[in-house]
């Protein structure tokens, strides 16, 4: 049974179009990563599931409701992260959640909340007072009142440090073991591939490619990633990087001291190899890794990608 079904969804925005025949579905259970550049139209589709924003035309069903017409019972049934919410800086931390608790008439405990979220310190410090890492975590805190059928996170990690992205981590897991369903977008890819079973990823408001993380990585059995150990650093490394990007068949470019990372298709190992040394530089060391999901994610969204080999 699917948790979130988008049928057909269009949403306009007077001339511009968000998103453009949408057809999405994410199963009871699913832990499910949203992908897309800025402008891809995550946050119009996450809107249109809480019925912030209406479709142009197309239907939007949740837990088998319709997203209009019982929009408050699946609210109730939902937690949300929103990206980019706003606190009431007045209102201490436990003040937050008490709110969210009465507004669902849930029976949870505040206290036990903040402290899995891990803020229990600062239950009585004014929001106004929060970094950005805490206030995050507080929003996630009042996410989870009322043991949720859904969580919906937009942007989860924003303002954590590594160790409070790895508890988020753990938060979902958590979550999704209890028999939650988790749909969120993300830019920290290595976050979504490391804990969800299926990743969508969209591009100018189409779904150009859905399956799991090792399913993309089959779709794309040309695509790999290229480790290269130069014996230094190019004398001038912009415009190395630029020579190599330039290479037909290579998606990206990441230096990391004097290893360049080139996510490339196969066919062009040799073209890049050959490059190098023509820079003036030597080769010491190379290997190829396996695709990671941020060359996926590259190899997908480029302008050269085919946006209708994925979807599955």
């Amino acid at each position: 049974m699917a948790t979130i079904d988008i049928s057909g969804v269009t949403k306009r925005y007077g001339s511009e179009t968000a998103l453009d025949g949408l057809d999405l579905s994410v199963e009871n259970g699913d832990i499910y990563g949203f992908l897309g550049p800025n402008g891809a139209g995550k946050s119009t589709t996450i809107n249109l599931v809480l019925d912030f924003i209406r479709p142009t035309q197309g239907d939007v069903r949740v837990f088998d409701l319709d997203a209009q017409a019982d929009s408050l019972e699946i609210r109730n049934r939902t937690g949300i992260l929103p990206e980019g919410a706003e606190l009431y800086d007045r209102l201490t931390g436990r003040q937050h959640v008490e709110f969210a608790i009465e507004s669902k008439r849930a029976d949870d405990d505040p206290d036990e909340l903040l402290a899995r979220v891990g803020i229990a310190d600062a239950a009585e410090k004014k929001a106004g007072g929060y970094s950005k890492g805490m206030a995050q975590r507080l929003m996630l805190a009042t996410a989870l009142v009322g043991e949720p059928d859904l969580l919906i996170l937009d942007e989860p990690s924003t303002g954590l440090d590594p160790n409070g992205a790895r508890e988020m981590r753990e938060i979902i897991r958590e979550e999704n073991e209890r028999g939650a369903t988790v749909f969120f977008s993300s830019h920290v890819l290595g976050q979504v591939e490391s804990v969800c079973n299926r990743v969508g990823i969209l591009r100018d408001g189409h779904l150009i490619a859905e399956d799991t993380v090792e399913g993309l990585r089959d779709s794309m059995p040309n695509q790999t990633r290229l480790r290269v150990t130069l014996d230094r650093i190019p004398d001038d490394s912009s415009a190395a990087l630029e020579t190599i990007e330039a290479i037909e068949g290579v998606s990206s470019v990441t230096p990391e001291g004097r290893t360049l990372v080139v996510a490339c298709e196969d066919s062009a190992k040799t073209r890049v190899l050959r490059a190098i040394e023509d820079i003036g530089v030597s080769v010491e060391d190379f290997a190829t890794d396996e695709s990671s999901l941020e060359d996926l994610f590259v190899a997908y969204t480029s302008d050269t990608a085919d946006s209708t080999r994925a979807v599955r």
